[in-house]
C-alpha cells in the first residue's frame, strides 16, 4: 500500500501533460502542425489515460484521508481538479453526441433549400438531402423554419450581412439580385469550417422570407453545431 502511495506525487505532472495533450491536439488541427487522422486517436487515449488516473487519484484520496497523510491527499486532490475538465468535456461531447441525429447539413427548408456555397473545396462532405434530412431535422430540431421579416428584400440582404459579421463569420460572397449571402464559420478548437448560405425571398405579399442552410465540411455528425448555429443568427436577425 505505501508503494502504491509512493506513485502519488507522480500523478501530478502526468496529469498536467494530459490535460495539456487535449487543447494542443485540436489546436494543432486548426493551425496545421497535424491532421485529423492523428489527433482523434491521440485525444482518445488521452482520454482513458485521464480517466484511469482519475481513478488512481480517487482510490490514492481515500487511502491518504484514512491514514492521514496530509501532502499525498492534497496531490491527489490536485490530480482530480486538474483532470476534472478535460474528462467533463470528452463526457459531454460524448453524450451530445448520443443525443443528436447523425447529420451535417442543416437547413430552414427542405422543400426549397438554399443552395450551398460555391467555395467549398475539394473533398468537402457532399450535400445531404431532403430524403435523408427531413424527417431525423424535423425529429430533433421542429423549432428550425424559415423566418418572416416585414422589410424588403434589399434591407434585408444588408441585414443579413451585418450579423453574420456580428457572429463572427467570414461573408465570402453576395448576389443582391438573387439575395443570397455565402459565409464560413469557423470552430474554435479545431478549427473546423463550416459553410453557410442565407437566401432573402421577397413575398407578394410583402416583406421577406429568410432561409439558412448549414453544411459542415468534415465529420459524419455536426454534433448539433449546425442547428445551433443557425438559431443563433435567426434570433439575432429577429432584433
Amino acid at each position: 500500500m505505501d508503494k502504491f502511495m509512493k506513485l502519488v506525487p507522480v500523478l501530478l505532472p502526468l496529469a498536467v501533460v494530459v490535460a495539456l495533450s487535449f487543447p494542443v491536439l485540436a489546436l494543432g488541427v486548426r493551425f496545421g502542425w497535424w491532421g485529423l487522422a492523428l489527433a482523434l486517436p491521440l485525444l482518445a487515449g488521452a482520454a482513458l489515460t485521464a480517466a484511469i488516473m482519475l481513478a488512481l487519484a480517487g482510490v490514492a484520496v481515500l487511502l491518504a484521508l484514512r491514514r492521514q497523510y496530509r501532502q499525498a491527499t492534497q496531490q491527489g486532490i490536485w490530480v482530480i481538479l486538474v483532470l476534472a475538465v478535460p474528462v467533463a468535456m470528452v463526457f459531454h461531447f460524448g453524450l451530445k453526441a448520443s443525443q443528436v441525429p447523425v447529420l451535417y447539413d442543416i437547413a430552414t427548408t427542405w422543400d426549397n433549400p438554399p443552395p450551398i456555397s460555391s467555395q467549398r473545396p475539394p473533398g468537402a462532405n457532399p450535400p445531404q438531402s431532403a430524403a435523408s434530412n427531413r424527417e431525423p431535422q424535423q425529429a430533433f430540431y421542429p423549432d428550425l423554419g424559415p423566418l418572416t421579416l416585414a422589410e424588403d428584400k434589399a434591407k434585408v440582404v444588408a441585414r443579413i450581412q451585418q450579423v453574420a459579421a456580428e457572429l463572427g463569420w467570414q461573408v465570402v460572397a453576395v448576389d443582391a439580385d438573387l439575395g443570397l449571402v455565402e459565409a464560413t464559420d469557423t470552430t474554435f478548437w479545431f478549427g473546423f469550417v463550416d459553410d453557410i448560405t442565407v437566401r432573402a425571398t421577397g413575398l407578394a405579399q410583402g416583406g421577406t422570407q429568410v432561409d439558412v442552410r448549414s453544411v459542415s465540411r468534415v465529420g459524419k455528425s455536426d454534433l448539433g453545431k449546425n442547428a445551433e448555429r443557425i438559431r443563433a443568427f435567426l434570433a439575432a436577425l429577429r432584433v
